[in-house]
């Protein structure tokens, strides 16, 4: 199948899991951002995860080009919800690959906001002087920010260097922002994030792997499944889905993220977004599968 044709295909079935409805409680809204970036609004509180908006290009990535957030992207596409009125209460990073973590930095400073993650985030947190917002996590506790209560599982990042290589693994050490290319944003330590609002449960997995002795056996409304490392990761979905039971699964990290918000969707390279439905059927009969649009294409 040529690229075209195969672009057309995963369009289609874009289209068709986009009008799967969601179970969300009255007044929670949930934004899809792009890549694996998210924003919940609920009563007047947005919280953030991984959200990147300042993509970096595929040139400037083979370049070596330095990766820092752009703040006209960051104030366009990442105001919080409610109008641009709703309380920052959290910005939540599940690895911090420079494609989740590179604008957690700017939304906290812009909203005076803390950072949530791993201890490479908070090393991330003070490059950028804002040390004083960053708190790493330690694992299954329970943070309650305003409506939220947002708790982390520890994970993994799915081997995608030929299925046996975490790309850019390790912690992040870099000493300077001038340092701060994609390759010096390693992954650090890996979290699945189990979100509790309004009576509802999500679950958003940045990365298709999970540490199964970690993962508790928990159910949840929504999964927020990352699946683009999916065919690399042996059983990835009879492994998981037992453990959360999700009513819905939501696609996510599907996206090419080398192109800038605003031009048109393309997808990963052999992410196969249409198989995914059958996928899941073969594993769960009862979770359904939708897809919400990417947020400069809903406006």
């Amino acid at each position: 199948m040529s690229r075209a044709a195969e672009t057309a295909e995963q369009r289609a079935a874009l289209a068709e899991l986009e009008r799967t409805p969601l179970p969300l409680p009255p007044g929670l809204e949930v934004t899809w951002l792009g890549v694996s970036g998210y924003r919940l609004t609920y009563e007047g509180a947005s919280l953030f995860i991984d959200p990147y908006v300042s993509r970096v290009s595929l040139r400037e990535l083979l370049l070596r080009k330095v990766a820092l957030p752009r703040r006209e992207l960051v104030e366009r596409h990442l105001q919080p919800g409610d109008g641009g009125s709703a309380k920052v209460v959290g910005v939540l990073v599940g690895h911090t690959h420079f494609d989740h973590a590179v604008d957690a930095p700017a939304i906290c400073a812009r909203h005076d906001a803390p950072a949530y993650g791993s201890d490479s985030l908070g090393a991330l947190m003070r490059l950028h002087g804002l040390g004083r917002l960053a708190v790493e996590v330690e694992h299954y506790r329970r943070y309650e920010l305003g409506p939220f209560v947002v708790s982390f599982t520890p994970s993994r990042h799915s081997r995608l260097l030929f299925g046996r290589k975490v790309p850019m693994d390790g912690p992040l050490t870099c000493e300077a922002l001038d340092g701060l290319r994609c390759g010096a944003y390693r992954c650090g330590a890996v979290y699945g994030i189990r979100i509790e609002v309004g009576g509802s449960s999500l679950y958003h997995q940045g990365s298709a792997d999970l540490d199964d002795a970690a993962l508790r056996r928990e159910p949840v409304d929504l999964f927020l499944a990352g699946v683009a490392g999916r065919s690399v990761t042996p059983r990835y979905w009879e492994r998981v889905l037992p453990r959360l039971d999700p009513q819905v699964v939501v696609p996510t990290h599907y996206d090419d993220f080398f192109r800038p918000l605003g031009s048109e969707l393309a997808f990963t390279a052999k992410v196969k977004l249409g198989e995914v439905p059958r996928e899941i059927a073969a594993v769960s009969r009862d979770a359904a599968v939708a897809a919400l649009p990417r947020a400069d294409r809903a406006r």
